[in-house]
Protein backbone atom coordinates (compact mmCIF):
# COMPACT_ATOMS: atom_id res chain seq x y z
CA UNK A 1 0.00 0.00 0.00
CA UNK A 2 1.25 2.96 -0.83
CA UNK A 3 2.55 5.48 1.81
CA UNK A 4 0.25 8.40 1.09
CA UNK A 5 -2.67 6.33 1.28
CA UNK A 6 -2.29 4.77 4.88
CA UNK A 7 -4.13 7.66 6.51
CA UNK A 8 -7.18 6.54 5.22
CA UNK A 9 -7.07 2.83 6.67
CA UNK A 10 -8.52 2.71 9.82
CA UNK A 11 -6.50 1.98 12.99
CA UNK A 12 -9.23 0.90 15.20
CA UNK A 13 -12.14 -1.40 14.12
CA UNK A 14 -15.58 1.05 13.85
CA UNK A 15 -17.74 -1.45 16.17
CA UNK A 16 -14.74 -1.29 18.87
CA UNK A 17 -14.85 2.42 18.63
CA UNK A 18 -18.46 2.45 19.66
CA UNK A 19 -18.16 -0.30 22.56
CA UNK A 20 -15.78 2.25 23.66
CA UNK A 21 -17.86 4.96 23.23
CA UNK A 22 -20.76 3.33 25.07
CA UNK A 23 -18.25 2.31 27.89
CA UNK A 24 -17.08 5.92 28.51
CA UNK A 25 -20.76 7.23 28.47
CA UNK A 26 -21.40 4.81 31.17
CA UNK A 27 -18.65 5.49 33.43
CA UNK A 28 -19.65 9.42 32.58
CA UNK A 29 -23.04 8.53 34.31
CA UNK A 30 -20.77 6.74 37.26
CA UNK A 31 -21.36 3.64 36.86
CA UNK A 32 -17.91 1.94 38.79
CA UNK A 33 -15.22 0.92 36.20
CA UNK A 34 -14.59 -2.44 37.87
CA UNK A 35 -18.69 -2.92 36.27
CA UNK A 36 -17.69 -2.11 33.03
CA UNK A 37 -14.91 -4.37 32.78
CA UNK A 38 -16.34 -7.41 34.85
CA UNK A 39 -13.14 -7.51 36.64
CA UNK A 40 -11.48 -6.90 39.92
CA UNK A 41 -8.59 -8.18 42.22
CA UNK A 42 -6.87 -9.31 45.42
CA UNK A 43 -3.57 -10.37 45.96
CA UNK A 44 -2.34 -12.20 42.62
CA UNK A 45 -6.22 -13.06 41.42
CA UNK A 46 -8.42 -11.74 39.17
CA UNK A 47 -12.00 -12.05 40.57
CA UNK A 48 -15.28 -11.51 38.83
CA UNK A 49 -17.53 -8.66 40.15
CA UNK A 50 -20.39 -6.89 38.94
CA UNK A 51 -24.12 -6.03 39.95
CA UNK A 52 -25.07 -7.50 43.42
CA UNK A 53 -21.49 -7.90 45.66
CA UNK A 54 -19.23 -5.16 46.59
CA UNK A 55 -16.33 -4.54 44.67
CA UNK A 56 -12.92 -5.15 46.92
CA UNK A 57 -10.83 -1.91 47.84
CA UNK A 58 -7.33 -1.31 47.11
CA UNK A 59 -6.92 -0.35 51.29
CA UNK A 60 -8.09 -4.54 51.30
CA UNK A 61 -4.78 -5.03 49.68
CA UNK A 62 -2.99 -4.33 53.62
CA UNK A 63 -4.68 -6.64 55.36
CA UNK A 64 -4.61 -9.48 53.09
CA UNK A 65 -0.95 -8.36 53.40
CA UNK A 66 -0.56 -8.87 56.85
CA UNK A 67 -3.12 -11.73 57.34
CA UNK A 68 -0.52 -13.47 54.69
CA UNK A 69 2.45 -12.05 56.97
CA UNK A 70 0.90 -13.78 60.12
CA UNK A 71 0.43 -17.08 58.52
CA UNK A 72 4.02 -16.96 56.87
CA UNK A 73 5.37 -17.08 60.89
CA UNK A 74 2.40 -19.04 62.32
CA UNK A 75 3.07 -22.62 62.95
CA UNK A 76 -0.39 -24.35 61.94
CA UNK A 77 0.17 -26.91 59.83
CA UNK A 78 -2.46 -26.77 57.59
CA UNK A 79 -3.75 -23.48 58.78
CA UNK A 80 -7.39 -22.80 59.40
CA UNK A 81 -8.51 -19.28 56.96
CA UNK A 82 -12.15 -18.27 57.99
CA UNK A 83 -13.00 -14.70 55.98
CA UNK A 84 -16.75 -13.26 56.90
CA UNK A 85 -18.76 -11.00 54.77
CA UNK A 86 -16.86 -12.37 51.71
CA UNK A 87 -18.49 -10.70 49.05
CA UNK A 88 -16.63 -11.90 45.77
CA UNK A 89 -14.48 -14.23 47.99
CA UNK A 90 -11.45 -11.62 47.51
CA UNK A 91 -9.64 -12.24 50.81
CA UNK A 92 -10.73 -16.04 51.03
CA UNK A 93 -9.97 -17.11 47.49
CA UNK A 94 -6.30 -14.33 47.84
CA UNK A 95 -5.48 -16.28 51.13
CA UNK A 96 -5.99 -19.84 49.35
CA UNK A 97 -3.46 -18.80 45.92
CA UNK A 98 -1.16 -17.67 47.88
CA UNK A 99 -1.35 -20.78 50.71
CA UNK A 100 -2.33 -23.77 48.93
CA UNK A 101 -1.82 -25.39 52.03
CA UNK A 102 -4.34 -23.86 53.84
CA UNK A 103 -8.18 -24.81 54.88
CA UNK A 104 -10.24 -22.27 53.92
CA UNK A 105 -13.81 -21.24 54.85
CA UNK A 106 -15.73 -18.12 53.49
CA UNK A 107 -18.77 -16.74 55.15
CA UNK A 108 -22.10 -14.62 53.19
CA UNK A 109 -25.41 -13.67 54.10
CA UNK A 110 -26.58 -12.19 50.44
CA UNK A 111 -27.59 -14.93 48.27
CA UNK A 112 -26.90 -12.26 45.50
CA UNK A 113 -23.13 -11.66 46.85
CA UNK A 114 -23.06 -15.72 47.45
CA UNK A 115 -23.39 -16.15 43.96
CA UNK A 116 -20.28 -14.19 42.95
CA UNK A 117 -18.68 -15.75 45.64
CA UNK A 118 -19.49 -19.34 44.15
CA UNK A 119 -18.35 -18.08 40.67
CA UNK A 120 -15.42 -16.54 41.91
CA UNK A 121 -14.32 -19.90 43.67
CA UNK A 122 -15.48 -22.28 40.45
CA UNK A 123 -12.65 -19.89 38.37
CA UNK A 124 -9.95 -20.17 41.07
CA UNK A 125 -10.36 -23.90 41.65
CA UNK A 126 -10.17 -24.66 37.79
CA UNK A 127 -7.37 -22.51 37.45
CA UNK A 128 -5.95 -25.19 40.29
CA UNK A 129 -5.86 -23.27 43.48
CA UNK A 130 -6.95 -25.33 46.44
CA UNK A 131 -10.83 -25.40 46.81
CA UNK A 132 -12.43 -23.22 49.54
CA UNK A 133 -15.90 -24.12 51.26
CA UNK A 134 -18.46 -21.39 51.17
CA UNK A 135 -21.10 -21.13 53.87
CA UNK A 136 -24.76 -18.98 53.50
CA UNK A 137 -25.10 -17.35 56.90
CA UNK A 138 -24.91 -14.05 59.49
CA UNK A 139 -21.63 -13.58 61.16
CA UNK A 140 -23.78 -12.30 64.22
CA UNK A 141 -25.44 -15.49 64.44
CA UNK A 142 -23.92 -17.26 67.72
CA UNK A 143 -25.28 -20.98 66.77
CA UNK A 144 -23.11 -20.09 63.22
CA UNK A 145 -20.07 -22.68 62.19
CA UNK A 146 -20.05 -24.76 65.81
CA UNK A 147 -17.85 -27.51 64.10
CA UNK A 148 -14.90 -24.56 63.79
CA UNK A 149 -14.74 -23.28 67.84
CA UNK A 150 -11.16 -23.80 68.55
CA UNK A 151 -9.64 -24.47 64.92
CA UNK A 152 -9.50 -21.28 63.58
CA UNK A 153 -5.96 -19.65 62.86
CA UNK A 154 -6.90 -16.61 61.45
CA UNK A 155 -10.20 -14.96 60.67
CA UNK A 156 -9.98 -11.74 58.15
CA UNK A 157 -13.30 -9.55 57.87
CA UNK A 158 -14.47 -6.50 55.13
CA UNK A 159 -17.97 -6.13 57.41
CA UNK A 160 -20.32 -3.78 56.71
CA UNK A 161 -18.80 -0.79 58.08
CA UNK A 162 -20.27 2.72 57.31
CA UNK A 163 -22.40 4.76 59.66
CA UNK A 164 -25.78 5.08 57.85
CA UNK A 165 -26.53 8.48 57.02
CA UNK A 166 -22.93 8.88 55.40
CA UNK A 167 -22.38 10.43 52.24
CA UNK A 168 -20.89 8.71 49.25
CA UNK A 169 -19.63 8.61 46.01
CA UNK A 170 -22.04 7.85 43.37
CA UNK A 171 -20.12 4.84 42.47
CA UNK A 172 -20.68 3.18 45.78
CA UNK A 173 -24.25 4.39 46.88
CA UNK A 174 -25.76 3.55 43.55
CA UNK A 175 -23.78 0.88 43.18
CA UNK A 176 -22.31 -1.28 45.95
CA UNK A 177 -25.22 -3.60 47.36
CA UNK A 178 -26.33 -1.77 50.49
CA UNK A 179 -26.06 -4.59 52.58
CA UNK A 180 -22.74 -4.54 52.47
CA UNK A 181 -21.82 -1.12 53.14
CA UNK A 182 -23.80 0.31 55.98
CA UNK A 183 -23.38 -1.20 59.36
CA UNK A 184 -25.86 0.64 61.75
CA UNK A 185 -25.85 4.03 62.95
CA UNK A 186 -22.22 3.82 64.41
CA UNK A 187 -21.15 1.36 61.79
CA UNK A 188 -20.35 -1.34 64.28
CA UNK A 189 -23.96 -3.06 64.53
CA UNK A 190 -22.36 -6.31 62.46
CA UNK A 191 -18.38 -5.93 64.36
CA UNK A 192 -19.95 -5.45 67.65
CA UNK A 193 -21.37 -9.31 67.74
CA UNK A 194 -19.34 -10.50 64.86
CA UNK A 195 -15.95 -10.44 67.57
CA UNK A 196 -17.80 -13.17 70.21
CA UNK A 197 -17.60 -15.41 67.43
CA UNK A 198 -14.86 -14.88 66.33
CA UNK A 199 -12.93 -15.29 69.96
CA UNK A 200 -15.20 -18.75 69.96
CA UNK A 201 -14.06 -19.59 66.50
CA UNK A 202 -9.88 -18.73 66.66
CA UNK A 203 -7.35 -20.96 68.71
CA UNK A 204 -5.44 -19.14 71.25
CA UNK A 205 -2.46 -17.95 69.80
CA UNK A 206 -4.61 -17.02 66.46
CA UNK A 207 -5.71 -13.97 64.93
CA UNK A 208 -8.02 -11.87 63.49
CA UNK A 209 -7.89 -8.90 61.14
CA UNK A 210 -11.12 -6.92 60.82
CA UNK A 211 -11.18 -3.62 58.25
CA UNK A 212 -13.33 -0.54 59.98
CA UNK A 213 -14.58 2.81 59.05
CA UNK A 214 -11.86 5.46 59.26
CA UNK A 215 -14.29 7.23 62.33
CA UNK A 216 -14.07 4.43 64.34
CA UNK A 217 -11.09 2.56 63.99
CA UNK A 218 -10.58 3.50 68.05
CA UNK A 219 -13.61 2.25 68.75
CA UNK A 220 -13.06 -1.30 66.79
CA UNK A 221 -9.76 -1.33 68.93
CA UNK A 222 -11.01 -0.59 72.26
CA UNK A 223 -13.62 -3.12 71.87
CA UNK A 224 -11.15 -5.43 71.29
CA UNK A 225 -8.83 -4.26 74.47
CA UNK A 226 -12.32 -4.74 76.69
CA UNK A 227 -12.34 -8.32 76.28
CA UNK A 228 -10.02 -10.47 78.08
CA UNK A 229 -9.56 -13.10 75.25
CA UNK A 230 -7.52 -10.82 73.17
CA UNK A 231 -4.49 -9.24 73.42
CA UNK A 232 -1.74 -7.69 70.96
CA UNK A 233 -4.37 -5.23 69.63
CA UNK A 234 -3.07 -2.98 67.24
CA UNK A 235 -4.44 -0.29 64.69
CA UNK A 236 -3.49 -0.53 61.04
CA UNK A 237 -3.91 2.81 58.70
CA UNK A 238 -4.85 2.69 54.89
CA UNK A 239 -2.93 3.55 52.00
CA UNK A 240 -4.48 7.34 52.94
CA UNK A 241 -2.78 7.04 56.25
CA UNK A 242 -5.93 6.80 57.53
CA UNK A 243 -7.36 4.48 60.72
CA UNK A 244 -8.66 1.13 58.53
CA UNK A 245 -8.28 -2.37 60.34
CA UNK A 246 -7.98 -3.37 63.64
CA UNK A 247 -5.46 -6.30 64.03
CA UNK A 248 -5.27 -8.92 67.56
CA UNK A 249 -4.46 -12.27 68.78
CA UNK A 250 -6.47 -14.67 70.58
CA UNK A 251 -5.11 -14.83 74.65
CA UNK A 252 -6.22 -18.02 76.93
CA UNK A 253 -7.89 -16.57 79.27
CA UNK A 254 -7.43 -18.03 83.34
CA UNK A 255 -9.73 -20.56 83.23
CA UNK A 256 -8.27 -21.69 79.88
CA UNK A 257 -4.80 -21.51 81.20
CA UNK A 258 -5.44 -23.65 84.16
CA UNK A 259 -7.19 -26.36 81.98
CA UNK A 260 -4.73 -26.38 79.54
CA UNK A 261 -6.57 -24.09 76.94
Amino acid sequence: MERTRLGLVPLVDPEVIERYRALVARRAERVPLQYLTGVSSMGDIDLQVGPGVFVPRPETELLFAWALAFLEGHPAHPPVILDLCAGTGALALALANARPDAIVHAVELDPAALAWTRRNAEARANEGDTPITLHQGDVTDRSLLTELEGKVDIVVSNPPYIPEGAELDPEVADFDPHLALFGGPDGLSVITPMVSNIARWLKIGGALAIEHDDTNGGQVAALLRERRVFGEVAEHPDLAGKPRFVVARRVATEAEAARGH
